[in-house]
């Protein structure tokens, strides 16, 4: 089945608007179907989990539903599926839980290339513990983080490498299974902050050699909360702060208080929809060999958009796109001759197109590309992204740099 746009819009409500949007990668819009998961698992007769009553088993499984299909969208064992309220608050945990058996002498990996998110909490961690921490440099010309650029702030002394499977600023994305195997070499785990690739690619969490796999879904189409993966081995060696009468069975043990069910619900429908993309896996296959079509399926279709945008983009005199990396999701970063990217975004916003600006949390990406605190215009393609979409958008660039010239 190939990959039919039209058909994927009529999924979204927002889009009825006439927005375009191109904001994705802070949060994409919702399908129908999600917002109906939602919806109806807070309206269904629900308690907290259990096995007595109908109301605690529907609970019971909404969780273990959500945790199957994140384990499909991750290829992961569903039981080292942890939610948490967001990628965020996952990875202090988990920087929290293995700095507590580090110490002065011991050494954290971090890259100038990720989100904050997947570098303050190890920043912190390693302060609190008298630890060390080393930062990755990425070539600001190219946008490219190599395998040697990891390599060569990783000693035997480093016990976390943690880098992005996709900058969320300029869409680079790294060599994980090269990376991995430096980290793995000197015995330390690999962290990837995965919230910018998985709505982009087909993830299999194992294959990129990650240990551990943060994400949020809704950056997927799916509600606000965040995603942990990894084995459940590796969850079992690992103790992180908790009541005392809550569980301390894995993943239980990692999430704090009443998981949101209806959340849950919503993510659980999310990937579903993903899985009905396109692509050639027949519609009775497993819903993992399904999602990997889709994503097939998706894939080209961003990439066709991109390269309709590029070309003119590339080709402006004013216009400077800072995402260069051979592989790279489907993400630009712009900045402007003699107008700056906030007015840019005001001016798009008036032709009713969604083109954010800034630094988007890529504090350390965004200093070192040399634009500061102002960053630049970001634009992201989604799974509901059009031609005329991507017309619309040159027009409003072209327009909005004639009017900064008068």
């Amino acid at each position: 089945m190939a990959y039919d746009v039209e058909s994927v819009r009529a999924h979204f409500p927002a889009l009825k608007s006439g927005t375009a949007f191109f904001d994705g990668p802070g949060g994409s819009q919702t399908p129908d179907v999600v917002a109906e998961a939602v919806a109806s698992t807070l309206l269904s007769p629900i308690s907290n989990r259990g096995v007595v009553t109908a109301s605690e088993r529907r609970a019971d499984a909404v969780v273990v539903e959500a945790r199957s299909a994140l384990g499909d969208l991750l290829a992961v064992d569903p039981g080292g599926i942890v939610f948490g309220r967001s990628a965020t608050e996952l990875t202090f945990m988990v920087a929290r839980t293995l700095s507590s058996g580090w110490g002065p002498g011991d050494e954290v990996v971090v890259t100038r290339l990720d989100h904050d998110a997947n570098v303050r909490p190890w920043v912190l961690a390693a302060e609190a513990c008298g630890a060390t921490v080393r930062f990755a440099d990425f070539d600001p010309t190219t946008g490219e983080l190599t395998a040697d650029d990891i390599a060569a702030v990783t000693t035997p002394r480093t016990r976390v490498v943690a880098v992005t499977a996709a900058s969320n600023l300029i869409g680079t994305r790294p060599d994980l299974p090269a990376i991995a195997a430096i980290a793995h070499a000197v015995g330390a785990l690999l962290h990837v902050d995965g919230v910018h690739a998985t709505a982009h690619v087909s993830v299999d969490v194992a294959a990129e050699g990650a240990d551990l796999w943060v994400c949020s879904p809704y950056k997927f189409l799916g509600p606000h909360h965040g995603v942990l993966a990894a084995d459940p081995a590796l969850l079992e060696t690992l103790h992180p702060d908790k009541l005392l009468p809550s569980s301390n069975a894995v993943p239980e043990r990692f999430e704090l208080g009443t998981l949101p069910y209806e959340l849950l619900a919503g993510s659980r429908a999310a990937v579903d929809f993903l899985a009905t993309l396109g692509g050639d896996a027949p519609a009775g296959a497993p819903r993992r060999e399904r999602l990997v079509a889709s994503f097939s399926a998706l894939e080209d279709h961003e990439e066709h958009l991109l390269g309709r945008l590029e070309s003119p983009l590339r080709s402006h005199p004013r216009i400077r796109v800072h995402s260069n990396a051979a592989r790279r999701t489907p993400t630009l970063l712009l900045t402007f001759d003699g107008v700056e990217p906030q007015e840019v975004r005001r001016q798009l916003a008036e032709r009713d197109i969604n083109a954010p600006a800034g630094h988007f949390y890529a504090w350390e990406c965004s200093h070192h590309l040399g634009l500061g605190d102002v960053g630049g215009l970001r634009i992201g393609l989604a799974p509901y992204t059009n031609e005329s979409d991507v017309d619309r958008l040159l027009e409003g660039l072209d327009a909005a740099l004639q009017a900064a010239q008068r």
